[in-house]
């Protein structure tokens, strides 16, 4: 059973593996930097402290800060040597003459589970369990759902790493949200999650236009998406 587990999870590697090109070599490259979202993580700290207070914004930072740690941890240093499943572009491991491979990027040894997909639905478990707003759910969930794409596409991972990482991941946001809201409910200072994110008015053009302080963080997110987009269109079109 666990042999045909491997092979299924090799196959569907291979086949998301082999849909390719420059473009995507691109854009993938630059979707799976931690730099480039640093545009959102400032608009989360910033919709954190304007919904809720700084009091509720610093636990919950404090909070996802560590649940990252946890699922980071657990899957590099306790879950992989344990394991030690080569990454698909290890030049030890028998199928890497088939895998794609971005700029000669390779990554580290061992793979299972995936650190990117344990961090990045680690954060996006936390804040959607703070936040609660269905647009903000589906854009932080797609922001993780891409990175993990990304893992694939360069070859550096394989699905079933990913899925393990998104288990993880998903467990430790929503064992530290809980930890959060328990802090805030002791410390009188703080306001609840839900209690004070309510519509603000702004004014463009002339226009007047109703939004809460979690719609910045998908309109940063839309906005990075698109930027690397087009830088890679103008280097493919180069």
């Amino acid at each position: 059973m666990i042999e045909y587990l491997i092979n299924l999870d090799t196959e569907i590697f291979l086949l998301f593996n082999s849909w390719n090109n420059l473009f995507w070599d691109i854009a993938m490259k630059m979707a799976t930097g931690k730099l480039i979202w640093i545009g959102m993580y400032f608009a989360l700290v910033y919709a954190l402290g304007k919904a809720y207070g700084w009091q509720t914004a610093l636990v919950m930072i404090v909070m996802t800060a560590l649940s990252v740690a946890a699922a980071d941890q657990l899957t590099a240093s306790v879950i992989r040597p344990a394991v030690e499943r080569l990454r698909p572009s290890n030049v030890d491991n028998p199928i890497s003459h088939l895998v794609h491979i971005v700029n000669g990027y390779r990554s580290g040894g061992y793979s299972f589970p995936s650190c990117h997909a344990a961090n990045t639905f680690a954060v996006a478990t936390l804040m959607s369990l703070v936040f609660r707003r269905w647009r903000f759910t589906f854009a932080i969930m797609f922001w993780a759902m891409l990175n993990c794409y990304s893992r694939v596409y360069l070859g550096v991972h394989y699905p079933g790493d990913l899925l393990a990482g998104t288990v993880i991941g998903v467990l430790s946001g929503v064992i530290f949200y809980i930890i959060g809201r328990l802090w805030i409910k002791y410390w009188w200072a703080c306001k609840l999650p839900g209690k004070t994110d309510r519509l603000r008015e702004a004014t463009f053009n002339g226009k007047v236009i109703m939004y809460r302080p979690v719609d910045v963080v998908i309109l940063i997110e839309v906005v990075t998406i698109a930027y690397i987009l087009a830088c890679a269109a103008s280097i493919f079109n180069l």
